[in-house]
């Protein structure tokens, strides 16, 4: 009767986790053991943070969200959440909120017609501790940083430096021997402040670190960490940095102002010609006589040396090691998973850690971050607590596999979604080329051809008008029919031939929309008290023939206003675009309205572009969102649509964003930031044009190789600052610009080098992009094999 009773928990989930639970509870309050045997392992996850009992089973710790980072220090805990801000405890238990001072994010809800507001912390996107007092703690949001002396009881803002846009990565903070706060940014590197000096100001450390190729700006600085001289004794702390799209360890002089690197995967000047050499480091955390950090696929750990490497050997001092040697997998064997072999010389991949993270995928769980107690391999007691996160780059496939997520089987729905909107080849096309089978039949001609087996297509375009006739009279009522496409017969055509369709829905920029109801969805302008339109100003010579009259050439609306010189006037040009508020609950659910039935009419995907605010006008100061509530701001609107949007809908759900919000951790301008965005869409689809970037931009030599270069390295950027949850499916320029590299070098094989980078960068899929609908460059499929 017992092993019946036992065999029908084990068969029943819920029942067998509050068993687990109950075990573990009873263990922490009974066992007069040390600590180490309560738990061998404690691991974060999206649900909470989890320990494993000495029967090897999950107990959950905490539950009220998700944790992206941990560290212990002493016997204090300090949880990271995703949601939920910063967290101590004790005892593992009990956790206390230590939020006072940071800011709050408002989101917007809206569910049968009635509103709400939820206030979360705003995420924060590191946390580190002074490892000489544990009281005095730093972190940092997307674009302020904060320290508190008092254990998070309250945290006193430090600004940050003068950055153009936000897009911090990472902090520390430590004793030189003054009170010393680092902080790394995505574009413009490492800057260090004193707080406790008088006039303390931010300074740039960038010296000695990687610059992005044809920029002055470092690369991403991806972790920095600081730990005591070795030993407690005297001596300055040593602090350590790592690059995320690059895989390279620094160590700081701080003496002489400059990073020396202490370990890299090959020689770095080999690595600046050699795209293959691209890769992340991250998650560093110094050990008593170690370093360890992550790479994708493993866990690294080097020697803790006492002096830096000198520049560009690329390998610690004492290794025996020439420059240039690939040292990325060392020696040793795989053994008892808590007890480690000794250390060799030379830096050695852990595999032994590696197993121990990806074990707790039995349990169902899939850890951002673990911490565990390292055993001496001689005396078995217990030794340094190693903690580590960003275990998104332990997925065997990589963080640029769109197969990683998928493969855990343990995402439902998420993972069906990515199955089928995953390694998708496809081109946009314009609806008017769908409504005539004469029309229609040239793409058929050109997928069947490049092997293509995807199609995008306007549903709601760029001028607000849907272009399908749609059964619910809510959408008919609050947009505008336009030369509609029979999309019964359409889907119904491309399911035969095995052609996954995605509709293409144009969101906030809406001139249909905009004018509705007196302008009641419109942006406002605060000077005018009229719906807001962008503008730019052109000053041109008062001629006779001309005065006051606008630009019969010109096909954008336009207006002529007096100029302060007598000789001259002013031609005012209005943008071919009009928006509605981005705040509004409404819009959002027309938005939602739409996507509805797109899907269940047949449409495969929902594809949503212009999720952001407008970025173009010399007037954007006038802007006025009058749907804006409650504190809330861009990323606030966006994410409380996207929130609002991925409840109504279950099919993948894709979005098109600016290149530069792909590449760079940031969502300056737009609202647009990929790593708020990951959890609620399943693809996001970067316009990666080199023709919208600078000119010079990775245009060195050879010069034409700089479409490849713009899509491996966008499309492998954006994958690891979406931390591989998401698909990236870049859209690829199919059209020519008249701009100077374009002149030069437009052709089919320019075309051909952008699907060359996408196709190896990963296995996301991409999607030709030509207005017109003009694509004979399309290479074939295995064209350049």
């Amino acid at each position: 009767m017992v092993y019946k009773i036992m065999i029908r928990l084990f068969c029943r989930p819920v029942l067998f986790v509050l068993l687990v639970f109950c075990v573990g509870f009873r263990l922490e309050a009974q066992s007069r053991q040390p600590f180490l045997s309560h738990w061998r392992l404690i691991a974060g996850t999206e649900s909470g943070l989890y320990g494993i009992n000495l029967y090897g089973l999950p107990v959950p710790l905490w539950t009220g969200g998700s944790v992206k980072k941990f560290i212990k220090t002493g016997e204090r805990w300090v949880i990271l959440s995703g949601d939920q801000g910063i967290l101590i405890s004790s005892n593992l238990f009990h956790w206390e909120s230590r939020n006072q001072g940071l800011p709050e994010k408002t989101i917007k809800i809206y569910e049968n017609g009635e509103k709400s507001f939820s206030a979360l912390i705003q995420e924060i996107k590191d946390l580190e501790i002074n490892p000489a007092d544990r009281d005095t703690m730093v972190c940092a949001t997307k674009d302020t940083v904060y320290l508190t002396r008092d254990g998070g009881r309250f945290w006193q803002g430090l600004g940050m430096p003068q950055y153009r846009t936000n897009g911090i990565k990472a902090v520390a903070v430590v004793n030189m021997p003054l009170l010393t706060v680092f902080v790394s940014h995505s574009v413009y590197g490492i800057h260090y402040i004193q707080p406790e000096l008088s006039g303390a100001k931010w300074t740039e450390l960038n010296t000695g670190l990687e610059t992005l190729e044809t920029t002055d700006n470092c690369d991403e600085v991806s972790d920095i960490a600081a730990a005591l001289p070795r030993g407690g004794g005297g001596g300055m702390p040593v602090i350590y940095a790592s690059q995320t799209f690059r895989r390279r360890v620094y160590r700081l002089d701080w003496e002489g102002k400059r990073f020396n690197l202490v370990w890299s995967d090959r020689n770095t000047a080999a690595a600046r010609n050699d795209l293959s050499g691209f890769g992340t480091t991250d998650s560093l955390d110094i050990g008593t006589e170690t370093l360890r950090f992550l790479r994708e696929g493993e866990i690294m750990e080097i020697r803790r040396e006492d002096q830096a490497v000198p520049t560009g050997t690329g390998v610690p001092t004492g290794t025996g090691v020439p420059a240039g040697t690939d040292t990325s997998s060392g020696g040793g064997e795989t053994e008892n998973a808590f007890i480690p072999p000794p250390f060799p010389p030379l830096p050695r991949s852990r595999p032994d850690l590696r197993a121990i993270a990806c074990s707790l995928e039995t349990y169902g769980l899939s850890p951002s971050c673990i911490g565990l107690w390292q055993v001496d391999p001689l005396s078995k007691e217990e030794g340094e607590f190693i903690s580590l996160s960003e275990l998104w780059l332990l997925a065997e496939e990589g963080p640029s596999s769109q197969g990683a997520l998928g493969s855990q089987g343990t995402l439902g729905t998420r993972g069906e979604r990515l199955l089928a909107a995953g390694n998708r080849e496809g081109l946009y096309m314009p609806a008017n080329h769908a409504m005539e089978e004469r029309l229609l039949r040239p793409y058929l001609k050109i997928i069947e051809e490049r092997e293509l087996d995807m199609v995008v297509i306007d549903m709601k375009d760029d001028y607000g008008r849907l272009r399908f006739v749609p059964e619910n009279p809510e959408l008919a009522r609050q947009g505008r029919v336009f030369r509609p496409v029979d999309i019964d017969s359409f889907l119904k055509s491309m399911k035969e031939q095995g052609i996954y369709t995605a509709a293409r829905i144009v969101v906030f920029k809406d001139p249909e929309l905009a004018k509705k109801e007196n302008g009641k969805y419109a942006i406002w302008d605060r000077r005018t008290g009229k719906p807001w339109a962008g503008y730019y100003d052109t000053r041109r010579p008062k001629r006779q023939d001309n005065a006051g009259k606008e630009d019969a050439n010109s096909v954008l609306e336009t207006e002529i206003l007096p100029s302060s010189d007598p000789n001259t006037e002013i031609l005012r040009t209005y943008y071919d675009e009009r928006w509605v508020d981005p705040y509004s609950e409404e819009v959002w659910e027309y938005i939602s309205l739409l996507a509805e039935e797109l899907h269940s009419r047949g449409f495969d995907e929902i594809q949503f572009d212009y999720i952001r605010f407008p970025t173009d006008g010399a007037n954007l100061g006038d802007a006025r969102y009058r749907w804006q509530e409650n504190g809330m701001d861009m990323e606030s609107a966006i994410l409380s649509f996207l929130r609002h949007i991925r409840f109504r809908i279950r099919s993948p759900i894709s979005v098109d964003i600016y290149g530069a919000n792909g590449w760079y951790r940031t969502g300056a301008r737009t609202g647009q930031e990929v790593e708020l965005m990951a959890p609620y869409v399943d693809v996001i689809c970067p316009m990666y044009y080199p023709s919208h970037f600078e000119q010079g931009f990775l245009a060195n030599s050879p010069a034409e190789l700089r479409p490849y270069r713009i899509y491996y390295q966008g499309t492998q950027r954006t994958a690891r600052i979406g931390r591989g949850k998401v698909i990236v499916r870049p859209y690829v320029q199919a059209f020519y610009l008249n701009v100077a590299y374009d002149r030069k070098y437009y052709n089919s094989d320019y075309v051909r080098l952008e699907v060359e980078g996408v196709r190896n960068a990963g296995k996301g899929g991409l999607t030709y992009w030509n207005n017109s609908g003009r694509y004979d460059d399309i290479p074939l499929k295995n064209a350049g094999d």
